[in-house]
């Protein structure tokens, strides 16, 4: 039953990772369900061959980095659910959109769900003036704070109302980039970015000096949501042990 299970696990490891290489995001994080994958029928082996019960030292360390593994993920996806439904606050002084990949063609699916809630924001709230950022990434065509302005102009947000913020490669620049542009310690803030993302965000604005700050949270493909929360949780730790957070 377990040999089993492990290969139902590799199978789907290797296939939720195909799924998000056809995606093509822009990241390489598909190659980590690859290696998931692996892990599993290398375990699968083990235990196949009796080498699993002949090690005892072995079995122990596998288990306990297992279970480290998921008390890690359960502590930080409850760190992010805490501001997956954010709504933040109404009349705002400003709405930092935070951005993700463009393509030709324009904003890819998941910034264009962070636009769209930023236009439902913006519409009702008319006062609040918007901060995009995003620099132009290797494989980008524009900046994506180009990019983002050009689709809430299409949409009738006015130009007055747009600032622009394009020189950040990551969350932690797309914070302090636009710190320049409001005053931290006084204007009320909204952090807009994908509910899987946005507990980062918010937290990135606290430690950086924002003293009023609300998380947005605008929702993303549930597809893709596990390869998504998987990828927070390591960029959580990352910033955490960077003191970005």
């Amino acid at each position: 039953m377990g040999i089993f299970f492990l290969i139902v696990l590799s199978l789907f490891a290797f296939f939720y990772g195909w799924l998000i290489f056809l995606a093509a995001s822009g990241s390489r994080f598909y190659l980590f369900w690859f290696f998931l994958s692996v892990s599993f029928l290398f375990l699968e082996e083990l235990i196949r061959h009796g080498i699993w019960r002949r090690f005892p030292l072995l079995r122990g360390t596998c288990l306990l980095g297992i279970f480290m593994g998921l008390l890690f993920l359960l502590v930080s996806w409850s760190l992010i659910g805490t501001e997956f439904f954010s709504r933040g606050e109404e009349k705002l002084d400003y709405l930092v959109v935070l951005g993700a990949q463009v393509r030709p063609s324009g904003p890819a699916a998941v910034l264009r769900l962070r636009l769209d809630r930023a236009f439902t924001y913006l519409s009702e709230n008319p006062e609040t003036f918007c901060i995009v950022s995003g620099g132009k990434g290797q494989n980008e065509p524009c900046s994506e704070a180009e990019a983002m302005r050009d689709y809430l102009l299409r949409r009738g947000i006015s130009a007055e109302r747009i600032l622009l913020e394009d020189q950040s490669k990551n969350t932690r620049e797309n914070i302090a980039n636009s710190a320049r542009l409001l005053n931290p310690e006084r204007d009320r803030v909204g952090i807009l970015s994908s509910d899987f993302h946005v507990y980062r965000g918010k937290a990135i604005a606290k430690k950086a000096g924002y003293r009023e700050v609300f998380a947005v949270s605008a929702r993303s493909n549930r597809l893709y949501l596990l390869n998504n929360m998987l990828r927070e949780s390591l960029a959580l730790a990352k910033d955490k042990i960077a003191g970005n957070l």
